[in-house]
């Protein structure tokens, strides 16, 4: 798997449109629940970058598929504090729905 695979595109272009919108979280909230969302796509991010150059794919696929179930739990709170709305929830439920079936995808193949 390349670094320019669908998954790793995908995620890129999430990544910086999630950064741009938990800059956009309260002060208080960019140190705690925005830096946690950051924080587990960069670690989700690696985990694939990890899966697509180790001989451990399966390993590292694992790992990524708990930080993206964090990722998707974080994102909740996110919702139910008011920091998302529905518009923008709507918008990261498509595109973690997206990620998740190229992730489930990779995880069958591995």
């Amino acid at each position: 798997m390349s670094a320019q695979s669908p998954i790793f595109i995908k995620t890129e272009a999430f990544m910086l449109w999630m950064m741009g919108h938990t800059r956009k979280f309260p002060r208080e909230e960019r140190f705690r629940l925005a830096a946690r969302i950051e924080q587990v796509l960069f670690l989700f991010h690696e985990s694939l970058l990890y899966a697509a150059k180790t001989d451990e794919t399966a390993r590292y696929l694992r790992k990524a598929d708990a930080e993206f179930d964090m990722l998707r739990a974080y994102v909740r709170f996110a919702l139910e504090l008011g920091y998302t709305d529905a518009d923008q929830y709507q918008y990261i439920a498509e595109q973690t729905s997206e990620i998740g079936r190229l992730l489930g995808g990779w995880l069958k193949k591995a």
